[in-house]
């Protein structure tokens, strides 16, 4: 459990040192920051951002982008949720 937790933590402070534009589905690039909190459901934190929709997009590492339909990402911290941010370019 800790070490999940330091992986995030890692993973979280990488993607805040980093500047990069979020590729969209379908070719685009996402234009603005983000922030979020999330429970580390879907393992290391890569990428993602917040879609039109409201739902958080999130990376699964390898490029592709899939829709969090499970409450891993929120707005708001809670317990159990670490805070992950990003930059655009």
């Amino acid at each position: 459990m800790k070490t999940a937790i330091w992986a995030l933590a890692i993973a979280g402070a990488l993607a805040m040192a980093s500047c990069a534009s979020v590729g969209l589905p379908g070719g685009g690039a996402h234009p603005t920051g983000y922030d979020a909190f999330y429970d580390g459901a879907y393992g290391p934190f890569y990428d993602g951002f917040w879609g039109g929709d409201g739902f958080f997009r999130y990376s699964d590492g390898a490029g592709r982008f899939h829709r969090d339909g499970g409450g891993h990402f929120r707005h708001q911290g809670v317990g159990g949720f670490q805070h992950v941010q990003g930059h655009p370019r």
